[in-house]
């Protein structure tokens, strides 16, 4: 067991690193003449993953932390797909689309917020544009099961999806009516048989510990009727409460919050629960069948991640299309416009919608490499880093790695001449070890006003 008291030490603000440098980073110093350059010179050999955002949603979630147009106005939507496809004709200008296309992700929003033939458009669209996607592509949509039917699944099918992600987040009433997301075990046992039918190969679900009236027990609740689904993988985010960046949230009573304790037990009986029901931890907040690609690459070390989350596809580079979309070059990250107004005027004025971004340094890439290691494969093999590099680790690293000996003697890791691995229990705090790599964690410590908490 868990000591709960020493553990709780560490419930501090973290990034999340989905990317390194993290988009607090991003500015306009990185301009659109330097992005289209850096479009232009792309190495044609390297294959491409494609991620679509599709923003709109009918209500707000208050958990959500997504960067989402609330809206049910039919013309919205068209006049944004009509933006896309627009959007798609001026990239092509700057990128070469024929390259080999490995993976492609909808996220939102709610991509099924659009209807079946809206969707068979955007896709077929988007095949034109990017002819070459090869046979094993990962191609991928997040859902929510109050908005699909079977229409919209036989498209999904019918274009090669292959990987659904459904978002439950918690089955108890109480919960849900404090977020704001109603949503009967029975909605999401038929989106689930809906995905079985039409032969998605990967299933994945969504929970979130840390909401509103939360427990230990009523987790095991939500835990044990998610399991009757059977799906591939589990994705158990650590809630980020954000308020002060996302309004919505100030919905929710933070009095109603789970206490970093509570957080660890459920995070504890999570992984217990599901490792003794055939799952396997795969990277932060992630579990998998032992079957699952993801689990036989962290066994290689091979373990990637990236804005669409964990993935076996490394050695891409990454276009955002749509609405605040991040794209990642190999030593650049490019988001687009958060605000729809100005999204839209970039694209009329026959510019791509790129708003900021940040070039990488030198330090940037060996800091991103150590940190991605780590978040993907809960371990470093230092010698294969100095190798890479070129440089002695432990000297280039000396704060980092005199910041990690309380992990050290908490056995959180272990730390020689040639590897950094965390212990199981260390996988929970994978944030908080990434985090002494983090060259511009000094700047932001003042502000508790930055980061979500670890714990």
């Amino acid at each position: 067991m868990l000591d709960f008291a020493k553990f709780t030490k560490y419930s501090k603000p973290g990034p999340r690193y989905t990317s390194y440098p993290t988009a607090l980073e991003f500015s306009d110093s990185f301009g659109y003449d330097e992005y289209i350059k850096k479009l232009d010179s792309q190495d044609s050999s390297r294959p491409l993953s494609l991620y679509f955002h599709l923003p709109f949603c009918k209500n707000a979630c208050y958990f959500c932390g997504c960067n989402v147009v609330f809206t049910s106005k039919e013309d919205k939507m068209i006049r944004y797909l009509d933006y896309l496809k627009r959007e798609l004709k001026i990239l092509s200008g700057h990128l070469n689309c024929k390259r080999e296309v490995i993976q492609m992700h909808f996220g939102g929003g709610t991509p099924t917020f659009f209807n079946a033939e809206q969707l068979d458009e955007v896709i077929k669209e988007i095949r034109a544009f990017f002819p070459n996607f090869v046979k094993d592509a990962e191609i991928s949509c997040e859902i929510d099961p109050r908005h699909i039917n079977e229409d919209q699944m036989r498209v999904l099918s019918k274009n090669g999806f292959n990987r659904v992600s459904f978002g439950i987040q918690d089955f108890n009433e109480k919960v849900q009516q404090a977020v704001h997301r109603i949503q009967p075990y029975n909605i999401t046992k038929e989106a689930m048989d809906l995905a079985r039918k039409y032969n998605m190969n990967s299933v994945n679900v969504d929970l979130i510990y840390g909401l509103p009236y939360q427990s230990l027990e009523t987790f095991k609740e939500t835990l044990s009727l998610t399991l009757t689904l059977n799906p591939d993988r589990f994705a158990i985010f650590n809630y980020a409460h954000v308020p002060w960046m996302k309004k919505t949230m100030r919905k929710i009573d933070e009095t109603t919050l789970p206490l970093p304790d509570e957080k660890l037990q459920i995070m504890q009986y999570t992984i217990n629960f599901l490792t003794s029901n055939g799952y396997k931890m795969i990277g932060m907040d992630h579990f998998a069948k032992p079957e699952d690609e993801l689990f036989k690459a962290i066994e290689k070390g091979e373990l990637h991640r990236n804005f669409q989350g964990y993935t076996t596809k490394g050695g891409a580079d990454l276009i955002g299309v749509g609405l605040t979309s991040i794209g990642e070059g190999i030593d650049y990250y490019a988001q687009n416009h958060k605000e729809m107004r100005e999204y839209e005027d970039a694209i009329d004025a026959g510019k791509l919608p790129f708003e900021r971004g940040v070039v990488l340094s030198d330090d940037d890439q060996i800091r991103q490499f150590v940190i991605m290691e780590l978040m993907s494969n809960f371990k470093l093999d230092i010698r294969r880093f100095e190798k890479l590099f070129n440089i002695n680790f432990k000297t280039y690293f000396a704060d980092a790695v005199e910041a990690l000996k309380p992990f050290v003697e908490d056995e959180l890791l272990t730390m020689d001449e040639n590897h950094i691995e965390c212990s199981q229990t260390g996988t929970l705090l994978i944030r908080n070890i990434a985090m002494p790599f983090d060259a511009y964690m000094k700047k932001h410590t003042k502000s508790s006003k930055t980061f979500s908490k670890t714990v």
